[in-house]
């Protein structure tokens, strides 16, 4: 039994591995973080920056880079609370919940985990939940741990 943690290194991420280490006994645990460059490139041009149609091979890596010691960072707070955590990061990625279902089903996940960014209103109907994506596609049980009540 293995169980997948959505992390991406935010607050709501870290309560959902909080929680995880409250209610469930320690157990394989994947910590996945995933770059979605379509986001990332809408990110960038909604701030005004000028978003080149491919990044240079340098800002892949350093990306990946970056990714990739987040997912490790995320590994080590589970492996602090007694998880057999593994750190997995994948990169250009279409879309988060995609990735995380697809990954689920290649490890044949027990259980999903991930935290919600508290999207409401306009902004979740025009991002899109990764949770609700993941809860609806994902045909196995999910957790998801709503942010911590002194930072809703």
């Amino acid at each position: 039994m293995t169980i997948l943690i959505a992390y991406d290194g935010s607050d709501d991420a870290r309560a959902a591995i909080d929680f995880l280490t409250d209610h469930i006994k320690p157990q394989p645990a994947v910590v996945l973080t995933v770059w979605e460059r379509v986001s990332m490139t809408a990110a960038r041009a909604s701030i005004g920056m000028m978003v080149p149609a491919e990044p240079s091979p340098q800002e892949d890596q350093a990306i990946h880079d970056a990714m990739t010691r987040l997912s490790e960072q995320g590994a080590e707070l589970a492996r602090k609370a007694g998880f057999d955590a593994t750190a997995r990061c994948e990169t250009d990625s279409i879309a988060v919940w995609s990735t995380i279902v697809d990954l689920a089903a290649e490890l044949d996940a027990s259980l999903i985990v991930t935290g919600t960014r508290g999207l409401g209103g306009v902004k979740s109907f025009l991002l899109g939940s990764t949770s609700d994506r993941v809860l609806h596609h994902a045909g196995r049980p999910v957790l998801v741990v709503p942010a911590r009540e002194a930072e809703q």
